[in-house]
């Protein structure tokens, strides 16, 4: 069950079209919900070495239907800066993490919120409670305030009365409804003219981009910059698919740079940037150029191919000439280090795990997800009691959205025509018409080398497109995986790069 959470909340999903045939859901209905609720703290930390009061805000947020009645409630969760006389001189950053269906609490307290709970640095299991919570002095509550976003049916957020959550549960009902949150957030807080940023990790990158167009464009709003945590914006470069080359391009710096991290290839390279520029370069020219060619290549040709990615991956010449060039994601984490009788993680890949049976083609169970998760768990739930002063009768707080039976998410962006059986969304061009819309707005993507959820070439190639304005997009790497901030330096690194954007970026 730790693996099946942990993997909603962190990871993008499959693409896959929701079923809507809901005859076999039972439905549970909402609770009841009279009036908002908020709790209010006063509290000081040092940040960065600057001693700071801020001002703890839990609570509701009624949004208002088309008809004028309350429909849903966001339950966020607010650090503000005390004694601002300006609001136009403070920034305020929005942040969510992904699923689609995940609460924020793994972005709250790994590594934004004021407390963090303490995880091995090194791949290792959580272990039990009790877990080592602390005072997270190196955040950037010295240069904006955090507001902390959980969609409708994560966390304590919740639909209202009769209201159905699935109107909230889909690329575009989901963008449309986070936009209406930050909007009406920004109007009861008079923050209208404050520097604003979105911070967004895994299916959070996609919503970034939905809920930017759509501020920009029906609130609006303008963003001074949106920071992308482990992306994906084009499902063409991260999943899979017959007659699809590009999750096959983009993949592999990721396996290279796993099996360099495993000492997996025949001849390891010092640098390891070197070394993958190299791989990105032989990617998205000589390997691209052979997967399109398919059966038109030359014996010659195909055994060239095939000699650079045994260097670059550390997989067996047999092994590849029997994929015709193609190595699918699931079946490397099993490959690589079969002779070892090991298996690697796909949301960090420098996690190993074993298994009894070496001779199957994929693996159990992540290893990542295998050894992390209680800990947030556990974190949140004692923050929001003993921190935030947060009481609820009627709720209890949900890591994910997927544990409601009504569950259901609608992939459909194009209208009532599914392209491709709807399984590719693509976001770029609506982060694209954000940033031509607003000259000020940044980008900054922050990637780990050792993530199979979304690859950071991946990333690359899908901001690579023409939409996107290319000056305005910078790029951060670590080592480490899709949560890269439970590695203690890469984390550090993280927080010390948003707050350099920030700085650079909110125009005081």
């Amino acid at each position: 069950m730790k693996r099946l959470i942990l993997a909603a909340a962190a990871a993008a999903m499959l693409a896959v079209p929701a079923s809507a045939d809901d005859k076999d859901k039972k439905d549970f209905g909402n609770p009841k919900i009279e009036k908002p609720q908020t709790f209010t703290t006063e509290k000081t930390g040092t940040f960065a070495g600057q001693k700071i009061s801020y001002r703890t805000v839990a609570g509701d947020t009624f949004l208002q239907g088309k008809d004028g009645s309350s429909d849903a409630t966001f339950f966020s969760y607010a650090y503000i800066k005390e004694g601002v006389k300006d609001p136009a001189t403070r920034p305020v950053t929005f942040v969510f993490n992904g699923g689609p269906g995940s609460a924020s609490m793994w972005l709250h307290m790994g590594v934004f919120g004021p407390k963090r709970v303490v995880v091995p640095s090194d791949p290792a299991d959580d272990g039990a409670p009790p877990y080592n919570v602390i005072d997270n002095p190196e955040t950037v509550l010295d240069v904006t305030d955090l507001v902390f976003i959980d969609p409708i049916g994560t966390g304590l957020s919740r639909a209202l009365d009769d209201e159905d959550p699935r109107k909230h549960w889909g690329v575009l009902e989901d963008g449309e409804s986070v936009a209406r949150f930050i909007h009406e957030w920004i109007d009861q807080n008079n923050r209208w003219n404050s520097p604003k940023f979105l911070a967004g990790e895994s299916y959070g990158t996609l919503r970034s981009a939905v809920v930017s167009d759509i501020l920009t464009n029906e609130h609006g709003i303008g963003l001074n910059g949106i920071m992308l945590i482990s992306t994906v914006l084009d499902y063409h470069n991260s999943r899979f698919q017959d007659g699809s080359v590009m999750s096959y391009v983009s993949f592999l710096p990721s396996y290279a740079a796993t099996a360099w991290y495993h000492d997996a290839l025949p001849n390891k390279p010092a640098d390891l940037d070197a070394f993958l520029n190299e791989v990105r370069e032989f990617a998205r020219t000589d390997y691209a150029e052979a997967l399109i060619s398919g059966n038109r290549l030359t014996a010659e040709q195909e055994a060239a191919v095939i000699e650079k990615l045994h260097q670059y991956t550390g997989l067996k010449k047999s092994y590849l000439k029997a994929t015709n060039l193609r190595i699918e994601v699931f079946r490397f984490f099993k490959e690589l280090l079969r002779d070892r009788g090991q298996v690697v993680g796909r949301l960090d890949s420098r996690y190993l795990g074993e298994e009894p049976d070496s001779a199957g083609e994929f693996f159990d169970s992540d290893p990542f997800s295998d050894a992390t998760g209680n800990a947030f768990t556990v974190a949140i739930n004692d923050h929001l009691k003993n921190f935030l002063g947060v009481k609820t009768e009627n709720r209890r707080y949900n890591n994910s959205a997927r544990a409601d039976d009504r569950w259901t998410w609608n992939w459909n962006i194009w209208g009532k025509s599914l392209p491709n059986g709807g399984r590719m969304v693509n976001v770029v061009p609506m982060l694209g018409k954000a940033m031509r819309r607003n000259s000020d707005m940044q980008v900054l993507v922050m990637q780990g080398y050792y993530d199979f959820a979304t690859p950071f070439f991946g990333a690359e190639n899908a901001l690579s497109e023409p939409d996107i304005v290319p000056e305005r997009v910078h790029y951060t790497y670590y080592e480490s995986g899709h949560m890269m901030y439970v590695h203690e330096p890469s984390r550090i690194k993280f927080l010390n790069d948003v707050r350099t954007f920030i700085k650079d970026y909110d125009k005081q």
